[in-house]
């Protein structure tokens, strides 16, 4: 999933400060688990809007709305009437669902009130750890389903430095070296001798090097 974290109150106020009616519009479904967009966010730093301007003898209207998504069409529409409402729409959505409200609603500024930070999974409640660099030429299957591209610091695919200690990256003691959870897991798959084999450089035209990437199924077009 996508990982954010709400961006400080402080940051929040002095974005919204020169409109009267804002949205705060949540996104229910990456941002939400990782607590930073979710409808519950949405009503905190709603109230803690409110309450901030009120201190400062501010009239503003704060609005709240959350669809399930802010990257799809179809659940935007849900809240055309909202946005239509207000002057300015405080996205918690990730940096897409951000630009997709943009697009549809092009005389409407749309502010972010998170900071997008990596493709990564819960590994406990609170904790979430980045897994995937989007490189576009996945080869975790080579690696025993670990990355080596995100998870070892120095990005090594033909082995490990040598420098880490009691299973620890070198750069990081607190991190897991990432070379030894790949020997870890081809032992227990019982395919240690495949990483004798040599990966050649990465051609990184895959990643967004020349750009913005895009996808395009002919499959799903009428």
């Amino acid at each position: 999933m996508i990982v954010a974290e709400q961006k400080k109150i402080s940051e929040i106020i002095e974005m919204v400060s020169p409109y009267r009616k804002v949205l705060v519009l949540g996104c229910g479904t990456c941002v939400k688990t990782c607590f930073a967009g979710g409808e519950d966010e949405v009503a905190v730093l709603a109230s803690l809007l409110r309450l901030a301007f009120e201190k400062q003898g501010n009239s503003k209207e704060i609005s709240e709305f959350t669809i399930e998504r802010q990257c799809e069409d179809e659940f935007i529409q849900e809240a055309a009437e909202a946005i239509g409402r207000n002057e300015a729409v405080l996205s918690l959505a990730c940096g897409a669902g951000v630009q997709d409200i943009a697009r549809r609603f092009k005389n409407v500024p749309v502010l972010p009130g998170v900071n997008t930070t990596f493709v990564g999974v819960m590994e406990d409640r609170g904790l979430f750890t980045e897994e995937c660099l989007c490189c576009g030429d996945c080869r975790l299957g080579q690696y025993g389903a670990v990355c080596v591209l995100t998870r070892c610091a120095k990005k090594l695919s033909n082995g490990p430095c040598g420098g880490s200690r009691n299973g620890k990256c070198e750069v990081n003691p607190e991190t897991d070296c990432a070379w030894q959870l790949v020997i870890d897991r081809m032992r227990e798959l019982g395919q240690l001798d495949s990483l004798r084999e040599y990966i050649p450089p990465r051609d990184w035209r895959t990643s967004n090097a020349g750009g913005p990437r895009k996808l395009f199924r002919e499959d799903m077009v009428a």
